[in-house]
């Protein structure tokens, strides 16, 4: 009788779980009902990422199939890895993947650090008036869309009527048919991307820098620091976290490179360094019709993409305790 009732559960276990649960319930709705309005500002976002970005993933077996508009998907048959394997055989695959590599690079090497210096260089301008110009001329750009920036550049650099070889003849030179040079495709890229963007991405560093607790700097002064040692051994440590969360995106795109503006640009003498992965995309796919080649090719620039930004986080979590996850 004794053993019997050691075995038997207590009196209230079962209700005990059951008002642990309850309460942990009652948590999540109070705060669900505090944050309501978050939750709907967040709705907009979450719907268009799960339209738009992770309902299409399903259209992905297209890669292992020979897609056809008439079967659809699933009755489409199966090949396997012979998209992969097709891409991988072709001839101008090396290529592709260097001047993908390369634009996205020369990008990351001379894109990257130029917001950071732009938001250091405003955030020591004490005339506010002054300030807010700049940050306005350099914001602009930013809202213009790439059609018109690629024109503005062909424009700028034409070999008759732009006003870069306007000068260029009045010092005495001779005029440059710079679009038509495969070698200066991605100088141009590069520096038209850092005049678009360097001013919209500069908002995340000058945010960064109002972290910066002020007292740092009065106590680096009452030490002798200067500007720039202040600059180094203040400023620069507190907007460090930023600085390579930042990083480790912009790693993730160095593929990423994009379409519109290269598609733009670009003309058949300069493809021996402007042809990149995604206006190979679009000529295959949309020009041809080859949907499954083309999304095979997406997947495995995506995949590489997760690669890139995998290592990145994981050597900055390793060397300085920043990362992603």
């Amino acid at each position: 009788m004794k053993t019997a009732e050691t075995n038997l559960p207590k009196a209230g276990t079962v209700l005990k779980g059951r008002s642990r649960a309850r309460p942990e319930r009652g948590r999540i709705a109070r705060a669900f009902r505090r944050s309501k309005y978050l939750w709907l500002l967040f709705l907009p976002c979450l719907i268009y990422y799960a339209v738009f970005k992770y309902a299409p993933m399903f259209g992905l077996v297209i890669t292992f199939k020979n897609y056809n508009v008439f079967k659809g998907i699933w009755a489409s048959d199966w090949v396997g890895l012979k998209y992969y394997r097709m891409f991988f055989s072709n001839p101008d695959f090396w290529v592709l993947m260097k001047n993908t590599f390369l634009l996205g690079l020369y990008k990351l090497i001379f894109g990257f650090p130029a917001p950071i210096i732009l938001a250091l260089l405003m955030n020591e301008v004490r005339n506010a008036i002054f300030k807010r110009w700049v940050q306005t001329f350099s914001y602009l750009p930013h809202f213009i869309s790439n059609v018109i920036v690629a024109s503005m550049v062909i424009m700028f650099l034409s070999p008759t009527g732009g006003i870069v070889n306007h000068a260029i003849t009045a010092l005495g030179g001779t005029p440059i048919n710079f679009m038509m040079e495969p070698g200066l495709f991605r100088p141009i890229y590069v520096l038209s991307e850092i005049w678009q963007h360097i001013g919209w991405e500069t908002i995340i560093f000058l945010a960064a820098l109002t972290a910066v607790d002020p007292q740092l700097y009065e106590a680096a002064g009452i030490d002798g620091a200067g500007r720039w040692r202040k600059l180094w051994h203040v400023t620069l440590p507190g907007i460090a976290p930023t600085i390579m969360i930042i990083l480790i995106l912009d790693i993730g795109k160095v593929l990423e490179i994009g379409f519109e503006k290269v598609f733009l640009m670009y003309n058949p003498a300069v493809y021996s360094t402007a042809d990149i992965i995604s206006t190979y995309v679009y000529r295959v796919g949309m020009e041809q019709g080859n949907f499954s080649y083309a999304s095979a090719i997406d997947l495995f620039m995506g995949v590489i993409s997760f690669i890139f930004i995998f290592s990145a986080n994981y050597i900055s979590r390793r060397l300085g305790g920043t990362s992603l996850w």
